[in-house]
């Protein structure tokens, strides 16, 4: 698989070329001084502070319709089957005392993974659930929150940093696998995802709150 560099445009096909964990790089924008932070809107840390609060507010029901949809034996063996433990997950190293930037830069890497999870979720679950049409909608508008999200952590880092170029990392590809394993990579996946949001929530939050 050949990674390219990627603008703000053409970044989203990125995230869906997944295969191990690999890093990639991808250039929020091109030229000096980040000229593309004029496109941010004018609220645009409330509304990154707006987006991180609900996708942390709507994980867990995520996380529960996912295995409500996925039956046996995920529903009643829930803590064996969906061990987060072996999941891939960019490092998270800042906390609340953190330089704003670095929180800024470890959030993008955090949302950029989980874009790309998500879209590997949902492919698995148009195949495996096509009539879940409740987990399928919640799937997509968590992709959605999740890009518009990256897409206002461009703007930031662009604007206040001019930071134009971050290391992100991809998690493992589902295809190829049987469907037990392929609802079970969800699943953890999802589990983790709960975990994470809840930090990224707590830490990124103080960052974004008006002065």
């Amino acid at each position: 698989m050949k990674f390219v560099p990627a603008g703000v445009v053409p970044f989203v096909a990125l995230l869906l070329l997944q295969r191990r964990p690999v890093a990639g790089r991808a250039l929020l924008v091109t030229g000096p001084g980040c000229p593309g932070h004029g496109l941010c809107r004018s609220n645009v840390q409330e509304q990154t502070r707006r987006q991180v609060a609900l996708l942390n507010a709507t994980a867990q029901d995520l996380f529960s319709l996912y295995l409500k949809c996925q039956g046996e034996p995920f529903s009643s063996e829930t803590d064996k089957l969906c061990n987060p433990g072996s999941v891939f997950f960019p490092a998270f190293h800042v906390n609340r005392t953190s330089e704003r930037k670095e929180v800024m830069v470890a959030m993008y890497k955090l949302f950029a993974f989980l874009n790309a999870s998500l879209g590997n979720i949902t492919r698995d679950q148009e195949e495996l659930n096509p009539t879940a049409k409740e987990l399928l909608d919640r799937l997509h508008n968590t992709t959605k929150t999740t890009r518009g999200l990256i897409s206002n952590l461009t703007c930031l880092l662009c604007k206040n940093y001019n930071v134009f170029q971050v290391d992100v990392s991809y998690g493992e590809s589902s295809k190829g696998k049987s469907a037990f394993k392929k609802k079970q990579q969800g699943c953890q996946v999802l589990r983790k995802y709960v975990q994470v949001i809840a930090q990224a929530a707590r830490v990124l939050l103080p960052h974004l709150s008006p002065p």
